[in-house]
């Protein structure tokens, strides 16, 4: 019988600005995600006090956090990510001195996880950043919002070394390329070569931010986290083949600076032959050098790519723009239902790279019936999980070493594309609408019972 090793790390994933809610409480700042209240793709909207967004109180987590933790623990995780709020610790991102009350929040937190034997895994910016550098530098774009970064790393590194030892970086770093307000605090018409000198500084953050990791959490892991967009040729003419492998790299680029600590060819290619002169300094080259010690990923579906204008009709999934797969099913949001491809992107990810691996999103989104008992039977849900963690497994059977897998919100949560709780993704039901009404309350789908069973036979129970 096929299991997962029994260090296997089981949870789920959540974000910050998803889920806590109390968007302006002790002493938080407005962060990019907060003047974003339709979302990832929605306008961008200058916050007045009194003005209300479906993100501000999200599901409330800052205040129900060990309520919510203690139902974690009853599924049997051992492991759940969570973001750091930046505005929390540095409300405006440049100020003299980090904010008490936010690292206070943090500890509370870490401490009610540790209390349940669940492993803290922690992102230090997941789709968010303090508006304030965006408002008075222009966001990532200026390279001075690096040094911002880093020593807002370095103090949360400092204040919570004995209580969080796994660690990333930047969410999904590949989307700034498709929504630069939300990657690197940059307008939605911003020129591509503003939007990779952008990231340039991003990854040396990120890099300096490993440095800094290795250094103040000797015992610590800090890995990348990719939007794991694995695209596929609509046919087997060379040409669709070429392309894809250009697609492919467009978002592998990420991994490849991070793991082998330095731009590849193909990008300096690119850059070069699109006239995009970056600003790359020596002091850059030797930063990157710093390189993470695992790969994390978000896998929710995959597309297609092809040379033939005529037949390139793309749909929005997730983040990305695809050609759809005429062989796969789709969510009732469009997105490509494909487990295999789970395990075909964890063996490109593992010969590529040979890091140890980590999915940390995976899940469905889907509208909830709440049947007249009070239970909602999500079988949809199930029957997706189960045949992404078969796929899994299947790759750890393949040679892939894989640490665990975080399931996209464990609990329902404000979706990032279109800040909507009606599409949800949780396990556990929260008593919330898109417009706001609803009591908060908790409750268990079908889904809860059957993710504990897995964890619990470490995978036996899944169904081939």
């Amino acid at each position: 019988m096929k299991t997962f090793p029994h260090t296997f790390l089981w949870g789920g994933a959540t974000a910050a600005n998803q889920v806590e809610g109390a968007y302006l409480e002790d002493g938080k700042g407005l962060s990019t995600s907060d003047v974003q209240p339709h979302g990832v793709f929605g306008e961008v909207v200058e916050r007045v006090p009194g003005d209300s967004g479906i993100k501000d109180v999200a599901i409330d987590f800052y205040h129900r956090y060990p309520e919510d933790i203690a139902l974690f623990a009853e599924m049997g995780f051992n492991c759940l990510r969570v973001s750091i709020a930046w505005t929390r610790i540095y409300p405006n991102g440049d100020d003299a001195e980090p904010n008490e009350a936010g690292l206070a929040f943090y500890d509370k937190l870490f401490d009610e996880m540790a209390q349940h034997n669940i492993t803290p895994l922690v992102t230090l910016s997941h789709y968010e950043m303090p508006w304030a550098l965006v408002k008075n530098y222009g966001g990532w774009g200026n390279r001075k919002v690096i040094g911002f970064f880093e020593r807002y790393a370095r103090t949360v590194f400092e204040r919570f070394k004995g209580k969080v030892k796994l660690w990333l970086t930047f969410n999904e770093i590949n989307m700034s390329l498709h929504a630069p307000m939300t990657g690197v605090g940059l307008p939605a018409d911003s020129s591509k070569a503003e939007v990779y000198q952008a990231i340039h500084h991003q990854l040396v953050a990120s890099a300096l931010a490993v440095k800094a990791c290795h250094e103040i959490v000797p015992e610590g892991k800090i890995g990348n986290m990719l939007l794991g967009g694995l695209m596929y040729p609509l046919s087997c003419k060379p040409e669709d083949v070429f392309k894809t492998l250009q697609e492919n790299r467009s978002w592998q680029f990420f991994g490849d600076v991070q793991c082998r600590g330095a731009y590849p060819g193909y990008m300096l290619r690119y850059f070069r032959e699109n006239g995009f002169e970056l600003n790359i300094t020596d002091a850059d080259r030797d930063a990157l050098k710093s390189t993470v010690d695992f790969i994390s990923f978000s896998y929710y579906m995959t597309g297609c790519v092809t040379a033939d204008e005529a037949l390139n009709n793309k749909a929005r999934g997730n983040i990305l723009n695809m050609v759809p797969n005429p062989h796969l099913e789709s969510s009732e949001w469009g997105w490509q239902i494909d487990p295999l491809g789970l395990r075909t992107l964890l063996n490109v990810l593992w010969d590529r790279y040979q890091k140890p691996l980590f999915i940390v999103e995976n899940g469905l989104g889907a509208k909830d019936k709440v049947e007249a008992d009070g239970s909602i039977n999500d079988d949809y849900r199930i029957s997706y999980l189960n045949d992404h963690l078969v796929q899994a497994r299947e790759a750890i059977e393949d040679g892939v070493e894989l640490m665990g897998f975080t399931s996209w919100g464990p609990i329902d949560l404000v979706s990032a594309s279109k800040a909507e709780l009606s599409k949800r993704y949780g396990f556990i039901y929260v008593d919330r609408n898109d417009d706001g009404s609803g009591t908060l309350a908790r409750s268990k789908k079908k889904s809860f019972g059957w993710y504990k069973e897995v964890i619990a036979t470490h995978g036996a129970s899944l169904k081939e």
